[in-house]
């Protein structure tokens, strides 16, 4: 028999709440032996990040409490341990994955400064080692330049590289037992593939034993030996992964299977009358500068987008797919003048370039955004209520019981309770915060939403219901979409067109079928290789292989007038 490395016996977890304690997790037991990865599956809010933060001791105090129960790592029980022991357990012998890497990293420490703190703190090392242990850790995770990587702040990289410092800094000591808590809901396909197939080798070489939280049951497919079903706090079904996918016994099993979107299945989209252009985009160029040296002079540009042109009718949705740091999100925040641009932006007919804070007022109520990083995008010091409700004041829309009103219906549409108003952010579940984004982007009636990975953190049960929401509105309301997804499954549903970038240029572009069915350029057929299949008994398609590499980067006075998107090697990444 295969060693047991984490017990859990008759966990129970309660929460304090104005209307009294309330039970989030009641009676979980489960067993994970070495060089196992078992995942826990289930919606938003049945109690798998709860169970996460449980074993780790990190359960919010006094709010939460373990009520009964035991969690024994080895031969050590963990529940009432001391929070000195606790720490000394924590990444030496159990480690976590967070769902949110840019929340879990110190913005105001280098990487090189966050690894070496968790090697010293471990006694993994001594200090004069450490910046070559951590050097090393980030090569282990496959992070590109790791010399440059340490010396910069998590502001500074990519989602799927921030996620490969959370990998590092966990992995640190060489733990027992990786927790991974939504470790690719962020990330593209390929990076996301990338990420899996590290934690997959990783497993090999060191034996550690995987506990994988997850709504992506493709994900769960591809990973899991084992899964625990989850639904408000209690086991719904357990059984090996091929067991579940084929013989699902509950029906709550059968239906979150049956509400996971799968490649290739989407019925043909009809073809839809031309709309009113609401978005004129022509020759849109971002280029940010890279400053060093003694007086801090322009070295080199980072050419984040570069030329980019398309339009979006009214009614219609445009999908933008690519690795991380293609440029899919800056073009996003340039459409909403948070990043300086160049080129032409027309609004239902209105040029944007050179507008002040007066004259874009009306534009942005025009034009809203839900972004990616559901936690970073809302105040921690505000109740959602009241962040839902300040786009209504700003414009002056609502006031008094008419506010109220119109919040709670913005609530109730996006499957929120009203009395959930009053709470705060970190009160909430990642996929609950992301559905506060889309009510409060929902708020103005704009005629266009820019949704960066919209729901992308959602489960899937609730991820149907609110892409089947967001064709609800944009059929009664024409609304269109700039639809930036990771996920090609989600982007096969709700698609018109697609347009796929690399390096910040268009390699593809056009009507969904025509690039889901016969991609042209050998990048499209690499995004759709990596997609996970939600079949654990189908093999894994063979997932094409071209080099991964960030925006272009172009020392100062040797910039090219037009990038050739052919002509761009790994190089140019590098200032000379």
């Amino acid at each position: 028999m295969t060693e047991t490395v984490l017990t859990v016996r008759d966990l129970s977890v309660q929460v304090a709440t104005p209307s009294g304690a309330k039970t989030v997790l009641d009676g979980l037991s489960f067993e994970l032996r070495a060089g196992e990865t078992l995942c826990l599956a289930g919606e938003s809010g049945s109690g798998k990040s709860m169970t996460a933060l449980a074993i780790m001791g990190l359960l919010p105090k006094p709010m939460c409490r373990i009520t009964r129960g035991s969690v024994c790592l080895g031969d050590t029980q963990l529940v009432g341990l001391p929070d000195a022991a606790y720490r000394k357990i924590r990444t030496a012998r159990v480690a976590m994955i967070f769902q949110e890497p840019m929340t879990s990293l110190n913005p105001l420490m280098t990487v090189q400064q966050q690894l070496t703190e968790t090697l010293l703190e471990h006694d993994a090392c001594t200090r004069a080692e450490a910046p070559a242990r951590a050097l090393q850790l980030l090569r282990d995770v496959q992070l590109t330049e790791p010399e440059r990587r340490l010396k910069q702040y998590p502001h500074e990289l990519s989602g799927g590289m921030r996620q490969r410092v959370m990998i590092a800094i966990a992995l640190a000591c060489d733990p027992e037992v990786l927790i991974a808590d939504e470790p690719t809901t962020a990330l593209d396909v390929t990076v996301q593939a990338e990420i899996l197939d590290l934690i997959r080798a990783l497993q090999r070489d060191h034996g550690t034993s995987v506990l994988m939280i997850t709504h992506d049951m493709g994900v769960v497919a591809e990973m899991a030996d084992h899964v625990i079903i989850l639904r408000h706090g209690q086991e719904v079904e357990s059984a090996p992964v091929r067991d579940i996918f084929s013989t699902p016994r509950s029906e709550y099993a059968k239906e979150l299977l049956g509400a996971v979107p799968r490649l290739g299945t989407a019925p043909p989209r009809p073809a839809k009358p031309q709309g009113v252009p609401v978005l004129e985009v022509d020759d849109l160029s971002v280029r940010f500068d890279v400053r060093g040296g003694v007086l801090n002079r322009v070295q080199a540009r980072v050419h984040a987008v570069e030329g980019v042109s398309f339009g979006i009718n009214a009614g219609e949705t445009l999908a933008l797919v690519g690795e991380s740091g293609c440029g899919k999100s800056t073009i996003g925040k340039a459409l909403m003048g948070l990043v300086p641009w160049q080129g032409s932006v027309q609004v239902m007919g209105r040029q944007t370039r050179g507008m002040g804070p007066a004259l874009m007022k009306p534009v942005r109520r025009d034009v809203q955004m839900v972004f990616q990083d559901p936690g970073a995008s809302l105040d921690s010091r505000m109740t959602v209520g009241d962040q839902v409700a300040e786009p209504l004041l700003i414009h002056g829309l609502a006031s008094g019981s008419a506010l109220k009103d119109r919040v709670e219906h913005l609530f109730r549409r996006v499957g929120l309770s009203p009395d959930m108003m009053a709470r705060y952010p970190h009160e909430f579940s990642g996929g609950q915060r992301q559905r506060v984004n889309i009510a409060r982007a929902l708020s103005l009636s704009p005629k266009l939403i820019i949704a960066d990975e919209s729901v992308s953190a959602l489960d899937v049960s609730v991820q149907a219901q609110v892409l089947e929401l967001l064709q609800e509105i944009q059929d009664e309301d024409g609304l269109a979409f700039l639809f930036i997804s990771h996920d090609m499954a989600v982007v096969e549903q709700v698609a018109d067109r697609i347009m796929v970038m690399r390096l910040g240029q268009v390699v593809e572009e056009g009507a969904r079928d025509a690039i889901l069915r016969d991609p042209r350029h050998q990048y499209t057929r690499r995004l759709l290789s990596a997609v996970p299949v939600p079949d654990p008994s189908r093999q894994r398609p063979e997932r094409i292989e071209t080099e991964s590499i960030g925006s272009p980067i172009w020392p100062k006075g040797r910039e090219p007038d037009r990038l050739k998107l052919e002509e761009i090697s790994f190089q140019h990444r590098v200032a000379v």
